[in-house]
Parts: structure tokens; C-alpha cells; sequence
């Protein structure tokens, strides 16, 4: 699933870069994808890891899949990780939304149901374990070399079962 050095990241601080995408967002039959890159920033070394569905998926969906993929690939749980992503959409769940929609009964401030409760349920549960978690957005599709490989890897997915 990954494609550099399968080794245990060291134990200072992980960057992940993950990112997510559907062609085809919002129809019947479409293809998402996503891609997390995870650097060691001790070892410089890093693991890539992506995945694909095949219909029925939106751009949120596959953002919020590569974020809790990366989660669940990481083995310490005690040690700095960032992770970084261009989705707003991600990044203000996590950081701003999250505690009003747990304190609302999954609700959004308008008492309407959030939209993939299921994914955020399993994404705060991960990210939950990690005594030390940060999420950064960044600008996509722009000079970020991370950004831009883990958007190549989520094409490289949709590219692989399309």
C-alpha cells in the first residue's frame, strides 16, 4: 500500500500530507481517490499510502478518508504528528466544528444531521489516541512538493480501477 521504506517512524515528529478527490463529484457513477505521504522528520524518511472507490463517494468523503487512513497507518501514538491538508473542509471540522456537532447530538448549529457522520465518528476516534495532533491547512495545488504528491497518489488510485 505504500511505496518507500516500510520501516516504523522514528518517534520525533510526522508530517502527514494527505489529500483526497472524485472525478466526477456529486454523480451517480463516479471514482474517488486519496493519498497520504507520511515523513519522518527524524529519518527523512517517508511512506506513501493510497486508495480508490470505485462510485458513490464525493470529494469530502475521500479528503476524510486519507486523513483517517494515514491515522490508522501510524503505530506510536505518542509522539508530534501534523497533519497537513488543503481541505478547509477537514481541517475546520477538526479544529473548530467537531466539539459543537458532539455537543449537539452530531447536529449542525442549524439542527440539521451533519453530512458523513460515520467518517467524522471514526476520524475524531483516531485522532482521539494521539496525545499530540495538529491540523494545518495548507493552499492546494500550488508549490507545496507533499500537498502535490498526495494528490498524485489519490490520482494514481482513481487512475488504477477507473
Amino acid at each position: 500500500m505504500y511505496r518507500k521504506e516500510d520501516e516504523k517512524m522514528s518517534g520525533q515528529l510526522v508530517k502527514i500530507y494527505a489529500d483526497g478527490g472524485c472525478r466526477g463529484n456529486g454523480n451517480e457513477c463516479n471514482i474517488g481517490g486519496w493519498g497520504a505521504v507520511m515523513l519522518d522528520m527524524a529519518t527523512k524518511k517517508f511512506r506513501e499510502l493510497k486508495g480508490a472507490e470505485p462510485s458513490s463517494t464525493t470529494n469530502n468523503k475521500m479528503e476524510l478518508t486519507s486523513a483517517i487512513e494515514a491515522l490508522k497507518a501510524m503505530k506510536k501514538h505518542d509522539i508530534p504528528i501534523e497533519v497537513h491538508m488543503d481541505s478547509q473542509y477537514v481541517v475546520s471540522g477538526m479544529t473548530s466544528w467537531l466539539a459543537s456537532w458532539k455537543k449537539n447530538n452530531w447536529r449542525t448549529s442549524a439542527k440539521k444531521p451533519i453530512k458523513n457522520k460515520e467518517l467524522w465518528k471514526e476520524l475524531d476516534g483516531l485522532a482521539s489516541k494521539f496525545a499530540d495532533l495538529k491540523w494545518v491547512k495548507v493552499k492546494g495545488h500550488s508549490d507545496d512538493k507533499w500537498n502535490n504528491r498526495a494528490d498524485e497518489l489519490a490520482n494514481e488510485a482513481m487512475d488504477e480501477i477507473a
